[in-house]
């Protein structure tokens, strides 16, 4: 590999790095930071908390990184030792050593993961896509997750519907203002008519753009619904966390499968919230998910 890997050149690395580091800055906790070797790669974390703290491993979504938790990571250092991720093979810090090719290979860096930092039993966080492989995490090494919290992840429960899978194409093909602007707005439309939360969704859009102008293309794994086996045989206590006007699925009918083939899941639907959850109510997050943990 070339010493830009995994960016397009020396140059476009030096971009994004500044950029990330830039925004690194507004995270709110003092924390090390950590460089982990698995098979897969270098794994880039935010670590902080009590060191005697309960581990909590937090998992953003795609195209985001560890700095996704900021609205909410003071309030979960405060009682756990959070482990703040840059997921492999995506944007960020962490360096990729081998492609991921099939969900399967982000159970193995996980579990890669998990064993380099020596954490027997942690509580597992996922946003959207990076909840969909804390589920897969979950389901294939049950021993090693205390509590799971699913914070609308991607498909997992429901697939995606086709207005979705539209837009995505169309984001994804054309890497351009508009279309990305077009793309985020449609996914957060309660985030848009907050005025400081929609200036952070219009930085979101500027660092995407960023990210695909510097970063070589990279196989996408297409996040899959879990089946009814799956769910029932999920024996983690787990926590479902969703907006009501989530893009992804609709909230409702997720929520009525779970109780259906998962009845064991606890879920909670958020008021006037779409997917940005974080960034849209931050508060609840932290309140469901601590009282969640602590239960």
């Amino acid at each position: 590999m070339d010493i830009h890997h995994p960016f397009r050149s020396f140059e476009a690395k030096q971009e994004y790095l500044t950029h990330y580091d830039n925004l690194a800055k507004q995270w709110p906790t003092p924390s090390q930071t950590r460089m982990v070797s698995t098979s897969f790669g270098q794994t880039f974390m935010r670590i902080q908390g009590p060191a005697a703290g309960q581990p909590l491993m937090l998992l953003p979504g795609d195209t985001e990184t560890s700095l996704s938790w900021s609205p909410v990571i003071e309030a979960l250092s405060n009682a756990y030792r959070t482990f703040a991720i840059d997921l492999i093979y995506d944007n960020g810090r962490s360096v990729s050593s081998r492609e991921i090719s099939n969900p399967h290979d982000f159970v193995d860096w996980l579990d890669e993961l998990t064993n380099e930092l020596g954490l027997e039993h942690l509580n597992l966080m996922g946003y959207s896509y990076g909840g969909w492989q804390a589920a897969l995490y979950a389901l294939s090494h049950p021993d090693r997750i205390r509590r799971l919290v699913l914070l609308a992840p991607a498909a997992t429960v429901l697939s995606p519907g086709p207005w979705l899978l539209a837009r995505a194409i169309v984001y994804h093909f054309l890497p351009f203002r508009l279309v990305a602007s077009n793309y985020f707005y449609w996914y957060g439309p309660d985030a848009v008519r907050n005025k400081p939360v929609r200036k952070r969704i219009d930085e979101m859009v500027e660092e995407d753009l960023l990210a695909r102008r510097c970063f070589r293309k990279r196989k996408f794994v297409l996040p899959t619904r879990l089946t009814d086996a799956d769910w029932e045989s999920l024996r983690v206590p787990t926590l479902f966390l969703a907006g009501e006007n989530e893009r992804t699925y609709p909230a409702r009918q997720a929520m009525q499968r779970l109780h259906q083939v998962a009845p064991q899941v606890e879920v909670k639907i958020a008021a006037h919230t779409d997917h940005y959850l974080l960034l849209v109510n931050p508060d609840w997050v932290v309140q469901s998910t601590l009282r969640f943990l602590q239960s």
